[in-house]
């Protein structure tokens, strides 16, 4: 049986079209305290068949006249505590289920209401209760679909079924915090009170994204609000981070507490406090090597770029970590790298630059000789950053030698048309800046070239002569007979055993 509601009036007139306006303000608590409004809920049976239920909700506050006090709110408040069944039995209690919904929509209403009421710790108290009995719970198991794994970026999200109640419940308490009546000494007790941030933090894993957007908002206000706080909240993301990166893997709020994050970062005071370095070091670069990366790879490389221009001095352990990382058989993730290094690379001084140059060069000669041509396409087109040039060319003596086989290689072989002229854009820049240098590299590979030919003519003599050998020991035929044109490893180390018995015997 599924439900399908609608609201109408407190005149109960069938135009629902004509009352739909009047109908939104009673839901929201426009129409002010003392309203009541008609419920009119139709249950579809299995047949297809429609049952009408009427229920009247009235308004749980006095009228406009009379002045709501704080006795009534926390009444209100403690009144919403009971929690309902919307799983199991989603039909269950319909009455009492919008009877509390419209109890926190007045909520919302009266304590949206600047100046009107003054906030103390026993509100607080209230409000706390109603999100430890309304939000903090054991959440469900994850959704698992045919396939036997969930895929956080192919599979479609679940949604809690609660999610009518349990987003007021949000609301109040952001409409406390926002209120301009909102003192940090009335809340702070209440909020510091049994680990209350750590368990909305471990909200986070929630299935659904609806409720991690609310609870980013959330801990964002709390964070600013709650000095005290800061340092619960950044210790227990890291933990979770930890358990993420080497025992479970598995975690659907790691892109909004990065998000998060982002904000922290950004407002952390110079010097950097070696807390946050370890932060640095231990929690965000180590995300790169999870599979799952791609879900929240756009806010780690904010994070960590915004390391980086808090203080420069991190740029070469924040590099050779993303070197050590590198994907060496996930084009896709190779992609986002790149993307992360050049946001690195355009912040980067070049007196910072010089320690890490020859090795981040190595890696990039590796991604243009990529035989994935997005990998190689993404990574030439750094070479297109005029800053990044600017810095490969001022120390053009020591990188272009480095860079310059892969790319003429590739300009030779490669397949892809896009890629050819990316190459000989690149080329043609180090041309421009030393002419000289240029030719001695292509000299140079020329060389290089024609030195692994001939080396690979004497590998192929020497076989040739090793395979002669082999033939003139009696026992060949009876030991070895090798198909012709099919010689292996394996084969060669048989010719090898044969040539010793012979120089044995010999």
């Amino acid at each position: 049986m599924t439900e399908k509601i609608q609201l109408v009036g407190s005149e109960g007139n069938d135009d629902v079209k004509e009352n739909k306006a009047t109908e939104e303000k009673d839901v929201l608590g426009m129409n002010g305290p003392g309203s009541g409004m008609e419920i009119v809920s139709e249950i579809i049976n299995e047949s297809g068949q429609f049952i009408p239920h009427h229920f009247i909700i009235s308004s749980f506050f006095v009228t406009e006249d009379e002045q709501v006090t704080e006795e009534d709110v926390i009444q209100t408040l403690r009144e919403c505590l009971v929690v309902y069944d919307f799983t199991k039995d989603p039909l269950s209690d319909l009455e009492l289920k919008e009877e509390k919904r419209v109890k926190l929509i007045e909520l919302i209403e009266v304590l949206s209401r600047n100046g009107f009421l003054v906030q103390t710790p026993r509100l607080w108290e209230a409000v706390t209760n109603l999100v430890r009995a309304n939000a903090f719970r054991v959440l469900a198991p994850p959704a698992v679909p045919p396939s036997g794994e969930f895929d956080m970026e192919e599979d479609d999200p679940a949604f809690d079924p609660s999610w009518p109640h349990l987003q007021l419940v949000y609301e109040v308490f952001l409409r406390c915090m926002e209120s301009s009546d909102f003192t940090v000494s009335a809340a702070k007790v209440w909020v510091e009170k049994d680990n209350f941030v750590v368990k909305m933090i471990d909200l986070f894993d929630s299935e659904d994204p609806r409720e991690r957007d609310v609870l980013k908002s959330t801990i964002h206000r709390i964070y600013s609000k709650f000095l005290t706080l800061r340092p619960v909240i950044r210790r227990h993301i890291n933990n979770i981070f930890y358990t993420f990166i080497y025992e479970t893997e598995k975690h659907n709020g790691i892109s909004e507490l990065l998000e998060i994050l982002g904000s922290i970062v950004n407002g952390f005071a110079l010097p950097l406090k070696n807390e946050h370095k370890c932060f640095l070091y231990r929690a965000l670069l180590p995300l790169h090597k999870v599979k799952s990366l791609p879900i929240y790879q756009v806010p780690l490389s904010y994070c960590v770029v915004q390391f980086v221009e808090k203080d420069q001095c991190l740029s070469e352990q924040i590099i050779l970590n993303l070197l050590k990382y590198w994907p060496k058989n996930n084009s896709p993730k190779e992609i986002m790298f790149l993307n992360e290094l050049e946001e690195i690379l355009d912040i980067l001084e070049d007196s910072h630059f010089q320690k890490i140059m020859l090795a981040l060069c190595h890696q990039l000669a590796k991604a243009v000789s990529s035989p994935h041509f997005q990998v190689a396409e993404r990574a030439l087109y750094i070479f297109n950053n005029d800053y990044v040039m600017g810095l490969i060319n001022a120390h053009g003596k020591d990188l272009i030698p480095i860079m310059f086989p892969a790319l003429y290689k590739n300009s030779k072989s490669h397949w892809n048309k896009t890629i050819n002229g990316l190459i000989y854009n690149a080329m043609k820049q180090f041309m421009e800046v030393n002419q000289r240098l240029f030719n001695e590299c292509a000299e140079n590979y020329e060389k290089n070239v024609e030195q692994e030919k001939q080396l690979q003519r004497q590998k192929d003599a020497l076989w040739q002569e090793l395979e002669t050998r082999a033939k003139q020991n009696p026992a060949y035929h009876a030991v070895f007979s090798p198909p012709k044109g099919n010689r292996s490893c394996e084969d060669g180390e048989s010719l090898l055993l044969q040539l010793g018995s012979l120089s044995v015997s010999n």
